[in-house]
């Protein structure tokens, strides 16, 4: 009986951790910009300007709204599109945080997504630290998702976008 009710217990913890769902992920990246905090922030205030500034977009478009509730939509190089919302705006702390509004897997691997931005002055006179953070969870949150929507796809992208938009954004303003 001690054997059966051991086996039935390991069955039950195999089964838990087969049936977890997703878990948070986390992407952070941060880059120094040759340039004050005004001119970086000048740049990154307008929330439906990223296409400006980020090579992944073909262009993206909003409400005009830098302010909780503004909306844009962003189209990816692939022409897939991505809505989303922003949550907190502060002119005076140069930082503000969005969501993802409207989910498309073919856009972008993430189900959900949370970005935090910000910009404070740099470690030498006249330049920028810009703080790019996100959570997230993954493209497919069901307990099998394909390779191309799993955490390690998620955060791969997530990663590769901070990173390609930091890069973006400093060149545009180091010219």
């Amino acid at each position: 009986m001690r054997h059966i009710i051991f086996l039935f217990g390991l069955l039950l913890i195999s089964w838990q951790v087969q049936a977890h769902g997703p878990t948070p992920q986390k992407a952070k990246e941060s880059l120094t910009i040759q340039a004050p905090v005004a001119k970086v922030w000048a740049e990154l205030k307008n929330f439906d300007d990223i296409a400006n500034w980020h090579p992944d977009l073909k262009k993206s478009a909003g409400d005009g709204k830098n302010q909780s509730g503004g909306v844009r939509t962003l189209t990816f190089q692939n022409d897939e599109t991505i809505a989303e919302e922003l949550d907190y705006y502060s002119e005076p702390e140069h930082e503000y945080s969005y969501r993802l509004k409207t989910e498309n897997s073919k856009a972008f691997p993430t189900s959900s997504h949370t970005v935090d931005v910000k910009v404070a002055a740099g470690e030498t006179a006249g330049s920028s630290q810009v703080t790019v953070k996100s959570r997230f969870y993954r493209g497919d949150t069901g307990n099998t998702p394909p390779d191309n929507l799993n955490d390690e796809a998620a955060v791969k992208a997530m990663t590769q976008f901070f990173k390609n938009g930091l890069n973006g954004l400093k060149t545009k303003l180091e010219k």
